[in-house]
């Protein structure tokens, strides 16, 4: 009987034992929880915007666009923007390219160099704090840029107005889709775009409540159902930063005229390498479509 008090007593101990360190452990991980979520608030901007300042880049690459110039323009609240831009022979559309959350646009410029060669004038810009361009970023900010790029391309001799196309990109697409909403644009290109702000928080931070906490909204889903152009909506079905599923997620919420095209294999940066010769051929043939169907749009195919 005595051996089994002792018994007792040991398992007692140990229970008790393991029960403290069970609470230590949860209490650690709710301050952990805790620590990271109220880092990401005070520090949001940084967890959204990865800007690359000139001269870091690969602007020594830039020679290998024709005809690329160099442009300057200011936004309606006094920032000033650069960017580039480059003529097409017989251009069959302009596209002005707002591009991801991270780098500059000297690390696009040979999407820029395809682009051309596929028969597009491009308009391709820095946001505020990126790259050459003055200030610093942040969601309405990036949005008055948005609609800055697409002005100035409406203002330039070469370009017809009536033929500008908007291209996003990532945190791009978010851009796209607000400017569509406010200018007169002939169509709509999103690339490996997101639903919203706290989406994306979902999928990058499943074990913190972020997306209940977060300012920055992005909120594309809300307002792409007023986006009344042709759209294309064109996704990596392997990317691993913005799912698949996310840029499916708005393609269902657009109206119509409307189609989504899966690039088999690309992950997020990778699109046009991985989707290659299709891939421009897709976004020639689309903005051919929007063109030849302008006064017509429901006759551009609803597929996925």
């Amino acid at each position: 009987m005595e051996r089994g008090l002792r018994t007792f007593r040991a398992v007692n101990a140990w229970t008790r034992t393991l029960l403290t360190f069970s609470r230590r452990v949860v209490v650690a991980g709710v301050v952990a929880i805790l620590l990271w979520t109220g880092a990401i608030m005070i520090f949001e901007d940084h967890f959204i915007y990865f800007p690359t300042k000139y001269p870091q880049g690969i602007y020594q690459d830039s020679h290998i666009v024709p005809n690329r110039i160099d442009c300057w323009f200011t936004t309606e609240d006094g920032v000033r923007l650069h960017a580039w831009y480059a003529t097409a022979e017989s251009a069959l559309a302009t596209l002005v390219l707002s591009h991801g959350n991270a780098g500059n646009i000297s690390h696009r410029i040979y999407l820029m160099r395809r682009l051309l060669q596929s028969g597009f004038n491009v308009l391709m810009y820095d946001y505020r704090g990126y790259g050459r361009s003055d200030g610093t970023p942040s969601e309405e900010g990036i949005y008055r840029d948005g609609r800055a790029a697409f002005d100035y391309a409406a203002s330039l001799s070469t370009v017809d107005s009536s033929k500008i196309f908007l291209w996003g990109t990532s945190l791009g697409g978010a851009v796209a889709v607000e400017v569509a909403t406010q200018r007169p644009v002939a169509g709509v290109i999103l690339e490996s775009t997101f639903t919203s702000a706290r989406d994306v928080a979902r999928v990058a931070y499943p074990f913190l409540p972020v997306q209940f906490v977060i300012r920055t909204k992005f909120d594309s889903i809300g307002k792409i159902g007023k986006v009344r152009v042709p759209l294309l909506v064109m996704h990596g079905d392997h990317d691993s930063i913005i799912p698949i599923k996310l840029g499916q997620k708005l393609y269902e919420a657009a109206s119509v005229p409307k189609e989504f095209y899966t690039i088999v294999g690309a992950d997020h940066n990778d699109t046009y390498l991985v989707g290659g010769d299709a891939y421009f051929e897709k976004v020639r043939h689309f903005v051919q479509l929007a063109l030849a169907q302008r006064f017509s749009q429901n006759h551009i195919p609803h597929r996925q």
